[in-house]
């Protein structure tokens, strides 16, 4: 049963981490959500700028909104990833919270009453 009882733990562990890179991937798609807003905003012809380091370096701004765009893309993808392994997680701690259910059961209808 303690086997089970840490399979569980362990598993409720890497659930959590799940949950908290979704929420980080959550608020990269925010950010670059707003800063795709931001472009819709500008004109043609307005300059952009790209920090790299310490230095804010021009860059073409049909270039700059498609990199935001990938981004975009690749963020989607990876909240659909780790949402796929929220749920598989999920899954496992349930099946494990079952079989520790049915453990705890069967030891107390096993008990020193009987």
């Amino acid at each position: 049963m303690s086997e089970l009882g840490t399979k569980y733990q362990h598993l409720q562990g890497e659930l959590e981490e799940f949950i908290v890179a979704r929420q980080k991937l959550e608020t990269q798609l925010q950010e670059n959500k707003i800063v795709n807003e931001e472009f819709d905003q500008l004109e043609e012809n307005t300059p952009v700028y790209k920090l790299t380091g310490n230095v804010l370096l021009p860059v073409d701004q049909s270039e700059a909104r498609g990199n935001v765009d990938k981004r975009l893309e690749f963020i989607e993808a990876e909240i659909t990833r780790c949402e796929k392994n929220i749920k598989d997680k999920q899954e496992q701690l349930e099946k494990v919270r079952n079989d520790l259910i049915k453990l705890n059961n069967a030891a107390a209808a096993t008990g020193p009453d009987r």
